[in-house]
C-alpha cells in the first residue's frame, strides 16, 4: 500500500459537496464517500457491491443510458452528462456527473472514477428564467387575453401590451413610468400589498394571487396575478415580469354553481326530511286511530260522572290536536288526503276575512282587495283555509301590537317561477310586522324551523303552507325585509272551464243504516280492533283480516256487503288489493281508509277514501258514501 492512499482516502471522504465513488468495469459501486451520502442517501455499506444503474430512473435504465455512459467514457477516456437522479428515499434531484476510465499499465480497463455534483438548485433557477423569457415572448407577440407588462425593480410600469390596455383600460402613454399599486384597491394599498406582492416574488421566486383589481374606470374585476422576478447574472434584481387575467366571469359562474349546488343539497335534504316525516305522520295517524277511537267507544259506554267524563274529553281534544301536527307534518311531506274541489275564491277569502277578524281580535285589522275578477281555482277548501290561518297567526306573532293585514287576488299569467305556463290566482298576505333578515327568511319554510320560543310552536307550519300549495299544482312565495314586513302568497292553477265543483250532496237516504257485513283489512292489529269495534257499536258484522290474503280467503267464501282496507300494508297495497277483489266481484263498494296521500297514479280505480285517524261518524259517512257508488 503506498503511503499516500492513506490520505486521499481520509480527503476523499472530507469532500462533502461532491460524491466521488469508484465503479468496476461493470458499474459495481466499489467505494464511497461521504459527499455521496449526502447527495444520494445510501451509506456505504447498503451501496457497495451494488450497481450504480440505481441512481437512474426506470425510464433511463429501461434506454440503458447508464451501460451508454460508461461505454462512452471507456472509449474516449472521459464522459459528462446531466439529468434527473434518484436518491434512496426515490426523490429526484438535477446531476452533473462525470466519468473517467481507469487503466492499468498495460491499458487494461479496471474500472471507473465517477464524481456526481447536485445541481438541482441551479436547474430550478434555469426553468424559471427560460419561464420568464417565455412570458416575455408573449408579451412581444401581442397577447389581448392577458395583461402582460414588465416593472422595474421599484414596480414601475416598464412597458405594456393590448392585453394590458383591454384589461385595464390604459393607454400605453397613460401608465408607463406610474407604479403599479394603482391597481390596487386602496384597502390594498394602506395594507402595503404591492410591496409585499414584489417582496414575496423576490423572496419565493413567483407570486401568485387572485383578487380584486382597479380598472381605469374605477370598477373592480376579479384578476389572477403572476409576478416573477428577474434576475441578472449575479442574481441581482433587475425587474419583474407580471402577468394579470381577468376572472371575473369564471368567479360568478363557479358562484352560480355553487349556489345550484346548493340547491340541489337543500332539495335533496327536503326530500329525504319529506320521506321520513310522512312515514312518522302515518305511523303516528294509526296510533292516533287507536286511541281516538278507543276514548270515543269509552265516552259512549261509560254512564257520565264528573270525574272520569271531563278526563275522556280533554284526552280526545289531546288526539284532536295530535291529528292536526300529523296532517302538518303530511303536508309539508306533500301527501296528506286532499279532496281538490272548485273553489269561488273571492267568497272564500271573504268567508275567511271574517273568521280572521274575529280570531285575531280588535288590535288586528284585516282587509281584503280583489284586482279585477277572479277566476275559481282547483284546490282542498279545508286545507286552503288552514292555510290562511297559518300564515295570519304568523304574521300575528311578528305584529305583538296590533297591525294590518291585508289579503289580496289577483290572476296571474305564467308567473315567473318554476310552475308550467298557464294561468294561476296569486293569494297574498302581507303584514306590518318587523319583518324578516334574509338568513331567516332562507330557512323560514324549513320544516321544524322556528323563531317562537320552546313550545309555542312546531316549525311546520309555513313548510305546510308550500306543501299545501305544491301538492295543489302551486307554488309558495315568502319576501321580507326587517322592518317592512312580510309578504306570503300562494299560487294555485286556475280550474279549467269543464271541471265542476264535485262536492255530493247530502243525501236522506242512510244507505249504511241497515246491518251490513264487512271485512276489514289492516295490518296493524291495534286499529284494526279499534275498526272492528266501531263497526260493531253501528251494528255492523265484521270479518278480519290482517293481510291481502287474508281478505280475499274471506271474500272468497263469505257473502259480503263491503270491504274497508288500509292502504299501506306490506306486500300488497290497498288499491292492489282493490283491484284483484274488483276483477272477482267488480259490484263489491270497496272503502280505502289511509292517511297517506301518495297514491299509484296508473292504479286505474277510483275509491272512496277514508282519512286517518277517523271517529265513529267519520267512518259511518264514508260507509254511506262508499255503498251508493
Amino acid at each position: 500500500m503506498h503511503p499516500d492512499d492513506g490520505r486521499y482516502g481520509l480527503l476523499l471522504d472530507a469532500i462533502a459537496d461532491y460524491a466521488i465513488y469508484m465503479l468496476d468495469p461493470n458499474g459495481t459501486v466499489a467505494s464511497w464517500n461521504a459527499g455521496a451520502q449526502r447527495i444520494k442517501g445510501y451509506k456505504a455499506g447498503e451501496i457497495i457491491g451494488e450497481n450504480f444503474s440505481r441512481f437512474y430512473s426506470d425510464e433511463d435504465r429501461a434506454n440503458a443510458h447508464p451501460q451508454r455512459a460508461l461505454a462512452a467514457a471507456a472509449e474516449h477516456g472521459s464522459f459528462k452528462s446531466e439529468g434527473w437522479r434518484i436518491r434512496k428515499d426515490g426523490t429526484r434531484f438535477w446531476a452533473h456527473a462525470v466519468f473517467d476510465a481507469m487503466r492499468d499499465g498495460t491499458g487494461k480497463l479496471i474500472g471507473f472514477a465517477n464524481v456526481t455534483r447536485d445541481l438541482t438548485e441551479r436547474k430550478t433557477t434555469q426553468d424559471a428564467l427560460r419561464q420568464s423569457e417565455q412570458q416575455f415572448r408573449l408579451l412581444v407577440e401581442g397577447v389581448t387575453d392577458y395583461a402582460i407588462y414588465m416593472l422595474d425593480p421599484t414596480g414601475r410600469v416598464a412597458s405594456w401590451n393590448t392585453g394590458a390596455e383591454r384589461i385595464k383600460g390604459y393607454k400605453a402613454s397613460e401608465i408607463l413610468g406610474q407604479h403599479f399599486s394603482r391597481f390596487y384597491t386602496e384597502e390594498d394599498r394602506l395594507a402595503g400589498a404591492p410591496e409585499k406582492a414584489l417582496e414575496t416574488a423576490i423572496r419565493e421566486g413567483r407570486f401568485e394571487k387572485e383578487s380584486y383589481r382597479l380598472r381605469k374606470d374605477g370598477s373592480k374585476f376579479i384578476a389572477h396575478i403572476v409576478i416573477d422576478p428577474i434576475f441578472d447574472e449575479r442574481r441581482g434584481v433587475i425587474g419583474f415580469a407580471k402577468i394579470t387575467r381577468d376572472i371575473t366571469e369564471r368567479e360568478e359562474s363557479r358562484l352560480a354553481l355553487e349556489r345550484t349546488r346548493e340547491q340541489l343539497f337543500h332539495s335533496q335534504k327536503m326530500e329525504a326530511i319529506g320521506k321520513l316525516t310522512g312515514g312518522v305522520a302515518h305511523d303516528f295517524n294509526n296510533l292516533l286511530m287507536v286511541i281516538q277511537s278507543s276514548l270515543e267507544l269509552l265516552r259512549k259506554r261509560t254512564p257520565d260522572n264528573a270525574q272520569i267524563t271531563p278526563l275522556i274529553q280533554n284526552a280526545l281534544r289531546a288526539t284532536e290536536r295530535g291529528s292536526a301536527l300529523t296532517q302538518r307534518m303530511l303536508a309539508f311531506a306533500r301527501r296528506q288526503d286532499i279532496e281538490k274541489r272548485v273553489i269561488d275564491m273571492p267568497r272564500l277569502i271573504a268567508d275567511t276575512r271574517e273568521l280572521l277578524q274575529r280570531s285575531l281580535g280588535p288590535a288586528f285589522n284585516v282587509v281584503a282587495e280583489f284586482d279585477g275578477k277572479i277566476p275559481n281555482v282547483l284546490a282542498d277548501p279545508n286545507q286552503l283555509e288552514s292555510a290562511l290561518l297559518n300564515l295570519a297567526f304568523n304574521a300575528r306573532d311578528a305584529m305583538p301590537d296590533g297591525g294590518l293585514i291585508a289579503i289580496t287576488l289577483r290572476g296571474s299569467r305564467n308567473p315567473a317561477s318554476d310552475l308550467p305556463s298557464g294561468d294561476y290566482v296569486s293569494i297574498a298576505m302581507k303584514d306590518s310586522g318587523h319583518g324578516m333578515d334574509a338568513d331567516t327568511l332562507r330557512q323560514a319554510a324549513d320544516p321544524f324551523f322556528t323563531t317562537k320560543g320552546i313550545g309555542k310552536g312546531t316549525g311546520l307550519g309555513l313548510s305546510m303552507v308550500q306543501g299545501m300549495a305544491e301538492q295543489a299544482g302551486g307554488a309558495f312565495r315568502l319576501t321580507s325585509q326587517p322592518g317592512a314586513g312580510t309578504t306570503a302568497e300562494i299560487l294555485l292553477p286556475v280550474a279549467n272551464s269543464d271541471v265542476t265543483d264535485e262536492k255530493e250532496k247530502q243525501s236522506t237516504a242512510d244507505t249504511a243504516s241497515r246491518p251490513l257485513v264487512i271485512v276489514a283489512v289492516d295490518d296493524d292489529s291495534l286499529v284494526l280492533m279499534n275498526t272492528t269495534a266501531m263497526l260493531e257499536d253501528l251494528g255492523h258484522t265484521v270479518l278480519e283480516a290482517s293481510s291481502a290474503r287474508e281478505a280475499l280467503e274471506l271474500l272468497r267464501n263469505t257473502k259480503v256487503d263491503l270491504v274497508i282496507t288500509d292502504h299501506a300494508m306490506p306486500g300488497t297495497t290497498g288499491l292492489q288489493l282493490a283491484k284483484t277483489i274488483l276483477a272477482e266481484q267488480p259490484n263489491l263498494p270497496i272503502l280505502l281508509a289511509t292517511g297517506y296521500a301518495e297514491l299509484d297514479p296508473d292504479a286505474g280505480i277510483q275509491l272512496p277514501r277514508l282519512g286517518k285517524p277517523f271517529l265513529q261518524n267519520d267512518l259511518k259517512a264514508a260507509m254511506e258514501k262508499a255503498m251508493k257508488r
